[in-house]
């Protein structure tokens, strides 16, 4: 049985590695061990060229986690902590997703991923999560996760991936929704309120959460993505 050809946006950032220390095109290996564990075919699309040209090909496609998005996308000046940006992967990935939601291409959001979902629809950020809720569990140390549980919300897709209790995943992300865009719905939330997964309805599946799944000891998002994909 041939895998599901499933594409997984990138970093590219300054990396050091065997001999070398140069800029590279990355992404963590929890990602690609996960999508195989799933059954998928993980194929990893840096943000240069055209990405969007290649949603036709692929079966599947997770956008991966990384910096923060450029605030002017929303409407919003920068908070001084706010970092990480980098417009040529904001351009990339907005693009890559808008080919894919008309495609109806199966889609999961990872972090950064729910955040370029909801901003591309319409929605906003808050741009330093622990101003809002009043602790820093969502990112407790540089490189750290904080594990904490999630709430779904009962018959979502997340729901029906991780069941309906309370289950305890790893977060590592500064930045979350403020307002939700159009047509999305919350699907699971931190005991804080935080918004922690979102759907898109209007597509077979459009999931994304703002926490870690690839971080997970199970890969059940992953798997759902891959059943969900023709």
């Amino acid at each position: 049985m041939s895998r599901p050809v499933i594409g997984v946006t990138c970093y590219v950032e300054p990396a050091r590695y065997t001999v070398w220390e140069t800029t590279a095109a990355l992404l963590p290996y929890a990602y690609v061990e996960q999508v195989v564990r799933a059954g998928g075919q993980p194929v990893v699309l840096p943000p240069a060229g055209a990405p969007a040209r290649l949603v036709a090909r692929l079966d599947g496609l997770i956008v991966a986690g990384g910096g923060d998005i450029a605030p002017a996308r929303y409407g919003a000046p920068q908070d001084e902590r706010t970092g990480y940006v980098r417009e040529f992967r904001d351009e990339a990935e907005f693009a890559l997703l808008a080919a894919a939601l008309d495609a109806g291409l199966p889609f999961l959001g990872v972090c950064r991923g729910l955040q370029v979902l909801n901003v591309a629809l319409g929605g906003t950020l808050h741009q330093h999560l622990p101003d809002v809720v009043g602790h820093t569990g969502h990112s407790p140390a540089p490189g750290a996760f904080g594990w904490s549980p999630v709430r779904p919300v009962a018959g979502s897709r997340v729901a029906k991936a991780l069941g309906d209790g309370p289950v305890d995943v790893p977060h590592y992300h500064h930045q979350a929704v403020d307002r939700l865009a159009a047509g999305l719905a919350v699907t699971a939330t931190a005991d804080d309120g935080t918004v922690e997964a979102v759907e898109l309805d209007s597509r077979p599946f459009a999931v994304a959460v703002q926490w870690h799944p690839e971080a997970a000891t199970g890969c059940e998002l992953f798997e759902a993505l891959v059943a969900a994909c023709p």
